[in-house]
């Protein structure tokens, strides 16, 4: 009973497919007080950047708008016109800043979550209206802390407001004794001002929804345990996934193949189809070790990796094959190769010694393979 009341916790942490999943349906961290907060803040130093701009325009506008004009008051066409000409002035003037805040509205939810397209998020779902489901929702712990956040954020702002208000007032008193150019350009700047402190308050409550929305995501994303174990045998028993990994597993074998061929004596061909590493160290091995094997494009590659780390490639075809089918990777050769091998190692000890003492090594005569093993060759040879 205890094991199955376990089975059911969500303990364990969500896998690639679960989130994967999850975020097809639209389900991904998202807080929406980061977005405002980011979208305000760079809306802000568009203002400080496109401010002064504006103020003239707004300026020019005004001072278009109250012109005092017969012409324009008595002819309709005129009037027309020049309100025609204050609406484009106004749109142009505030295109800047429009591009601005559209760019940032695009770009502020890749920072958290990304763009999600989901179409799931738009089908309706009647549970919804279930009046238990609903009351449920209502007292979950995330409505409290929206609730809590919305009081918050509010009280912050009007606080932050009225103290900058406050501070402000002196100033705006005194764009009354100034003339209207100055006046709407003072004014903008204290509008500005307002605006940028009023966004950056906002930079506390998005400080601790990002967390707590993460760590939402995260709890809801977690798994049972038998959740685990029924994603593992549903992914684990798709052929895709199966050959997926024994590619994988093959891969990281034939990679560390290769690197043992740096630690061969010599390299045994025969000489294009098989390629066999042979490796022996007397006081380490009992007897000579295949570290490495292969045929056709393995057998080149094992090739020219001996060939770099300057390992000698001996031409023996049957001892080449008979070693190839009869012995396991990292497996000592079986007893009837021993004198064959050792014939072979006996040559190689003799061109290292060439080399040293400059004297010529013996030929390396025709190797003995035993009935048995050359039976085995040609009968796998033939598979």
């Amino acid at each position: 009973m205890a094991e199955q009341e376990q089975a059911q916790e969500k303990t364990e942490q969500p896998s690639a497919k679960r989130l994967k999943e999850a975020r097809k349906k639209g389900q991904v961290a998202r807080s929406r007080d980061f977005n405002t907060t980011v979208t305000l803040l760079v809306t802000a130093v568009g203002f400080l950047i496109f401010g002064k701009y504006l103020a003239l325009q707004i300026a020019a506008m005004m001072r278009h708008a109250f012109e005092f004009n017969t012409q324009v008051i008595l002819t309709p066409t005129v009037s027309l016109e020049r309100l025609f000409l204050l609406a484009r002035m106004g749109f142009w003037s505030l295109v800047p800043l429009l591009v601005i805040i559209f760019a940032i509205t695009l770009v502020a939810p890749l920072l958290l979550g990304g763009w999600v397209f989901s179409g799931q998020v738009l089908q309706p779902k009647f549970s919804r209206l279930n009046v238990f489901q609903g009351l449920k929702r209502m007292v979950s712990v995330k409505s409290v802390v929206e609730m809590l956040k919305s009081f918050f954020k509010f009280l912050l702002v009007a606080v932050v407001a009225i103290a900058v208000l406050k501070s402000q007032v002196p100033a705006l008193l005194g764009l009354a004794h100034v003339p209207v150019e100055t006046a709407i350009s003072s004014g903008a700047l204290i509008v500005v001002k307002s605006f940028v402190l009023i966004a950056a308050s906002l930079i506390v409550i998005a400080a601790f929804d990002v967390p707590f929305q993460l760590y939402e995501h995260q709890k809801n994303m977690k798994m049972t345990m038998q959740e685990l174990r029924d994603e593992y045998k549903e992914t684990e028993g798709k052929p895709e996934v199966k050959s997926a990994i024994r590619r994988a597993q093959q891969e990281i074998s034939r990679r560390r193949m290769m690197n043992e061929i740096s630690k061969a004596n010599v390299v045994l061909t025969n000489p294009t189809h098989y390629a066999v590493a042979i490796s022996y160290k007397e006081k380490r091995n009992k007897a000579p070790i295949v570290v490495a094997k292969g045929k056709d494009l393995i057998a080149f590659q094992i090739n020219k990796v001996a060939t770099a780390h300057k390992i000698p490639v001996i031409s023996v075809p049957p001892l080449a094959r008979a070693l190839y089918f009869s012995t396991k990777l990292n497996a000592e050769i079986p007893r009837g190769l021993y004198i064959a091998v050792a014939q072979v190692l006996a040559y190689v000890f003799q061109l290292r010694d060439k080399e040293r003492y400059d004297y010529k090594p013996t030929l390396l005569q025709d190797v003995p393979i035993p009935p048995e093993l050359v039976r085995e060759v040609e009968e796998n040879a033939h598979e």
